[in-house]
């Protein structure tokens, strides 16, 4: 199925704010050590989670394809497993994907994990991290999240990112660059 039948409108190459219907505040894209836009998303526990209110805080948000899945279990389980080294270097663990609030809170409550999943079904915080990739999926081409991480400072500006990452480690080696900020 398409991501535009899946309620997902799937970017398109040159396309500009108004062309997409988003505000350019909302497009623009993260750069390395620039403070990142403020944005806001639907979050398990019935919240708006909002970037500027982690401001204080070194923040991980790491980008994942799909709730349910084995990777995402794995990369989930991960950062859940050292949770707590990640709050002793005070720093704020936040996953997202495309997938609805309701599937999160399922797949939270399943896996037991102690930090927010963001819903960003119309991609527009992923399209501000750049992290939405071809793919291919049993042989047809489709449009999904390319599992990515970013490591944000106290103040908000973008530290590290990790692109095209491999799940088993991926959350110890963020830790240990949180660790260093």
């Amino acid at each position: 199925m398409s991501a535009a039948k899946k309620g997902r409108p799937a970017p398109r190459a040159g396309s500009t704010p108004a062309a997409s219907g988003r505000k350019a505040t909302q497009r623009a894209s993260v750069t390395l050590g620039k403070a990142v836009p403020d944005f806001s998303l639907p979050s398990t526990g019935g919240a708006i989670w909002r970037l500027q209110d982690a401001r204080g805080h070194k923040l991980v948000l790491y980008f994942y394809p799909r709730d349910n899945t084995p990777g995402c279990t794995l990369e989930g389980q991960q950062f859940a497993a050292l949770a707590p080294r990640f709050e002793r270097a005070g720093v704020t663990i936040v996953g997202i994907s495309r997938d609805s609030v309701a599937s999160h809170e399922k797949f939270r409550a399943q896996m037991g994990f102690p930090f927010a999943l963001l819903s960003d079904v119309d991609s527009v915080v992923c399209d501000r991290f750049n992290v939405i990739r071809e793919k291919n999926m049993y042989g047809r081409k489709v449009m999904g999240i390319e599992r990515s991480s970013f490591l944000l400072d106290a103040r908000g500006v973008l530290r590290n990112q990790w692109r095209k990452l491999k799940v088993d480690g991926h959350a110890l080696e963020v830790l240990e660059a949180a660790q260093a900020l």
